[in-house]
């Protein structure tokens, strides 16, 4: 029987876990490949642009995760090119698994707009950044896919009318987010899931879930409340240097993530009939009669 759900789709998002590496992260798009997910998702920034000039020459707030000695050099550092990204996106495409990037700036997005990808990523920072979501909006056909954590529901109503004045609204994805690494199980607010389907599901694309949590229970549950799309963060090995990783799942977990979501998609049905054929051997042996 046909389910009442939408096939569950993953996100695998990379972000700069390839420490500034084309090889690693190359690697990680096989493995994501190879897990069973629909999409790999990287990160573009301008960072001139998007950092102020306090913010790029001072230290890394966590030094030990630093990849140089100014938060801008770090930053830098894990950057790719735009070049490189469509590279990465040809590698994805040969491993027949979908190309994305969550852009940061305006330049970032028009950068990664000209390599046309089926979905751009727009993170929770960013959501209120009307410049670069204009560029989206108006030079991109599309997915845009949008978190809201750190959002509070007036900006969330702005961000979906902005798309709505262009009759663009119906490409918008919009994902229940916590914008802390990692959350604690009481912070995920899972039925913000229910409150965003409930008021925006039929103006928009559909609804995600984008989860910094522990393992993956929890993202089972948000399908199961309604979220067609689960982002989580993906690495080679948690203990790797750099902010993220500790939030990720390494490839057995991505692997566990994907063949969970997908045997509970195919759960997610009514019994076609009172007694189901699979059931009638048991009923014959087992059930009860009266005498």
């Amino acid at each position: 029987m046909k389910s009442y759900y939408e096939t569950p789709k993953v996100i695998a998002e990379i972000g700069c876990n390839h420490k500034g590496e084309m090889e690693i992260a190359k690697h990680l798009l096989k493995v994501a490949a190879e897990s069973g997910v629909e999409v790999a998702k990287f990160q573009k920034r301008n960072n001139v642009e998007l950092l102020t000039e306090y913010q790029y020459n001072a230290p890394h707030p966590n030094p030990i995760n630093s990849y140089g000695d100014s938060y801008g050099a770090h930053r830098e550092f894990l950057e790719f090119d735009v070049s490189q990204h469509k590279e990465l996106k040809e590698y994805a495409e040969s491993l027949g698994i979908i190309y994305s990037t969550s852009v940061w700036d305006t330049t970032s997005a028009k950068q990664i707009t000209s390599l046309n990808p089926k979905l751009i990523k727009v993170p929770s920072a960013c959501n209120n950044h009307y410049e670069m979501l204009k560029v989206l909006r108006d030079d991109y056909q599309g997915e845009v896919h949008i978190s809201f954590g750190m959002t509070t529901k007036d900006e969330e109503e702005e961000i979906v009318s902005f798309f709505e004045k262009n009759n663009q609204a119906k490409r918008l994805v919009l994902y229940s987010c916590t914008s802390a690494y990692p959350v604690p199980f009481e912070d995920v607010c899972m039925l913000e899931i229910l409150r965003i389907k409930e008021k925006f599901n039929d103006r928009v694309k559909t609804i995600g879930f984008s989860g910094h949590h522990l393992g993956i229970a929890v993202d089972i549950a948000a399908y199961a409340l309604g979220a067609n799309w689960v982002e989580r963060h993906f690495t080679l090995d948690r203990t790797w240097k750099g902010t993220d990783h500790s939030a990720s799942l390494e490839p057995a977990g991505l692997r566990k993530l994907a063949r969970d979501l997908k045997a509970t998609h195919k759960a997610l049905t009514c019994k076609q009939s009172d007694v189901l054929a699979i059931e009638q051997v048991q009923r014959d042996k087992l059930k009860y009669r009266k005498q």
